[in-house]
């Protein structure tokens, strides 16, 4: 008796474990996905390659090493030979500017990567909300197929009886057949949520059953929303770090109008004994080189400007819309269908979320902790 209830016990704790595992929530997900999606990994390796590849601009060119032999008359000159080492570099102040300039470049990576980010979890998140809105209608389904099924039978006892009609039947079979397809297309649809979030995941399917959605934020004041989308949208803050970078590289241009230097050793033998060495200084001046560079790196500083007051102004005209969205909408949250306007802004979207019903708002709430 005793091993029984212990075996009982083992297995109830088992079982509750289980469900507790198998029901992930949201949080979770995106922690799966952000773990395995394929495209963020290689986006991880390839932001690696991008830093590297701008403080690599930074190093010195490679020295240089050559030896000329030259053949004369033995009785008089003889065989001479010349080697020559030298290293060319930039002025000082070029090797400043252009540190400076990586480091403002692997920022842009950065945030390119965080935004890349941002859009996929926002992905995963929506189909989360989706699996929560699709689960609730296929209980609603099933109960309704079950009351049709209740009158499918009754209705046949009755006719059976005498009491109604063959029209009365063929409404309650064809309500029926009706719920019924509904319930097939739904369960369609959560099989194909499932299968594109399994993707977003690496291939790895992710067990989220979830039937309820997490409690909402209140909408927050609009100013103190447009702050945070401007504080926190990786895509706004990769603009402005474009800014600083073409501004960088503007100045990296100006000081390239300073010359190349060259310093090294040269050596000249000769078979007669005579040896002659020193050391080798030059010079290059760009003349041709850095022609029309800093007018290149102004209109490069002026687009950059010009694309960040358009991704202010968009984003700014459409949290406007959707805010005012937001308070026009007077259903109950409780009651609130999982509706999202088309033609959305991108840039409204991965900084500050959709704010036209609960389901976007459950969304907005799960992006500010990203």
């Amino acid at each position: 008796m005793k091993r029984m209830l212990t075996t009982l016990l083992i297995t109830g704790i088992a079982s509750c474990l289980s469900i507790a595992y198998s029901q992930l929530s949201v949080g979770q997900v995106l922690q799966e996905v952000e773990t395995n999606n394929k495209e963020l990994q290689a986006a991880a390796r390839h932001l690696t390659a991008l830093k590297l590849e701008a403080k690599a601009d930074n190093n010195l060119p490679d020295p240089t090493l050559s030896y000329t032999h030259q053949y004369g008359n033995r009785a008089g000159m003889g065989i001479e030979g010349e080697l020559i080492a030298s290293q060319s570099f930039d002025f000082p102040t070029v090797y400043v500017q252009r540190g400076k300039l990586a480091r403002a470049k692997s920022r842009v990576f950065d945030l390119r990567h965080a935004d890349l980010r941002q859009r996929i979890l926002l992905s995963a998140c929506r189909l989360c909300l989706d699996f929560v809105s699709l689960n609730r209608q296929k209980d609603l389904l099933q109960t309704r197929l079950d009351n049709a099924v209740h009158l499918s039978d009754l209705y046949a006892k009755r006719f059976a009886a005498g009491d109604v009609g063959i029209l009365e039947v063929n409404k309650i079979d064809l309500e029926q057949l009706t719920v019924h397809m509904e319930v097939r297309r739904t369960d369609a649809a959560i099989l194909q949520k499932q299968q594109e979030l399994q993707a977003l995941n690496g291939g790895i399917a992710v067990p989220f059953i979830a039937s309820a959605y997490e409690a909402a934020d209140d909408l927050p004041p609009f100013d103190g929303l447009l702050s945070e989308a401007f504080a926190r949208d990786p895509a706004l803050l990769a603009l402005q770090s474009e800014q600083s970078a073409a501004r960088q590289s503007l100045a990296v241009s100006k000081v390239h109008r300073l010359p190349d230097l060259e310093a090294g050793y040269r050596l000249n033998t000769a078979v007669n004994g005579q040896r002659f060495n020193g050391f080798l200084v030059g010079m290059s001046l760009p003349i041709f080189s850095n022609h029309r560079q800093v007018q290149r790196a102004k209109a490069e500083a002026l687009r950059s400007d010009l694309l960040y007051d358009d991704a202010a102004v968009h984003t700014r005209s459409d949290l406007r819309r959707l805010y005012s969205q937001a308070l026009s909408a007077k259903i109950p949250a409780r009651v609130r269908p999982y509706t999202c306007p088309s033609g959305q802004s991108p840039s409204a979207a991965k900084g500050i979320g959709c704010q036209t019903n609960l389901h976007d708002r459950i969304l907005y709430r799960s992006l500010r902790l990203l």
